[in-house]
């Protein structure tokens, strides 16, 4: 479970290579994933991003997500395979429930669906879609998208209607499938806390991040609904000096492992539930930082 309200969890965002202008190196991916399944890691988070261009902050040419899913499926055995996060509103909802499902059944119930509504007006317009519709077009394709992915599985056209002539299938085998919202996705914190069972947001140093914790736990109370998880995604750069003090990156930290275990520490006690690293990888091997975290940082924190 990625969200438990009594434990930190921790994953590893891919790809895991150098943020230059090259594709994802398939091999690399697949042998980093092999490897954190193996030491123990919670989960492995796949980015959707459907078109680069030199406005985007990220040069890497990122394979199509759910093909790399499919791989790390039949290559993982016990971790947990999550999206962050499909663009909902440039992707049409019972597509998006198809490779759900199909990766649900193939991992068999690792799956962890996080879905966002991207931040790019341009590629809205390379995909025919107005930006500034982003919010009601997440939420009707939400909709959509939970009823074929509720037990009852519900295909409902764009009029709203239930077509009980259709089916998506594979069906559910392993329980429903955990839908997450990823960013502010363009929505309230009170409608995130009402339809989705965990929230993940982008790092930020913890007095500032515990303010967003308290809106968090005040949407949930307005919604009425029982705990919803609270990740973050994190840069980490993991140095050789394990003393080495923490030192707040954007969107992330540069420090030591004793620094990294009072970081994680004090995440945990402000009540986050999950961090994935986004490993910078330009001054130790990642399959090396990986070991360290596993060996040294997991034991103390758990």
């Amino acid at each position: 479970m990625l969200f438990h309200p009594d434990r930190l969890s921790f994953g590893i965002v891919l790809p895991v290579q150098a943020r230059t202008a090259a594709d994802i190196q398939f091999d690399t991916q697949l042998d980093i994933a092999a490897q954190a399944d193996k030491l123990g890691f919670d989960a492995l988070w796949v980015r959707d991003v459907p078109l680069n261009s030199e406005s985007y902050p990220d040069p890497v040419g990122h394979a199509d997500p759910w093909v790399l899913l499919g791989a790390l499926a039949a290559s993982t055995s016990r971790i947990a395979l999550a999206t962050g996060a499909i663009v909902l509103p440039l992707r049409h909802p019972l597509h998006i429930a198809k490779a759900a499902l199909s990766t649900a059944s193939l991992s068999k119930g690792r799956f962890v669906l996080g879905l966002g509504s991207g931040d790019r007006p341009s590629e809205y317009e390379m995909f025919g879609e107005d930006v500034e519709n982003r919010k009601a077009l997440f939420q009707s394709h939400w909709e959509r998208l939970a009823a074929a992915l509720r037990s009852s599985q519900e295909v409902i056209d764009e009029s709203g209607r239930v077509r009980s002539e259709f089916a998506v299938r594979p069906g559910l085998q392993q329980g429903a499938v955990p839908m997450v919202a990823v960013g502010s996705s363009s929505q309230s914190l009170e409608w995130i806390a009402r339809h989705a069972m965990a929230w993940m947001t982008y790092y930020r140093p913890l007095s500032v991040q515990k303010d967003r914790l308290a809106l968090w736990h005040n949407a949930q109370a307005k919604a009425a609904t029982d705990i919803r998880g609270f990740g973050q995604s994190m840069i980490l750069e993991l140095l050789d000096n394990s003393q080495a003090a923490y030192e707040e990156l954007n969107l992330g930290g540069r420090t030591g492992r004793q620094g990294l275990i009072g970081a994680l520490s004090a995440m945990r006690e402000a009540g986050i539930h999950h961090v994935a690293f986004n490993l910078v990888t330009q001054s130790r091997p990642p399959g090396e930082v990986i070991e360290e975290i596993a060996a040294d940082i997991l034991p103390a924190i758990r």
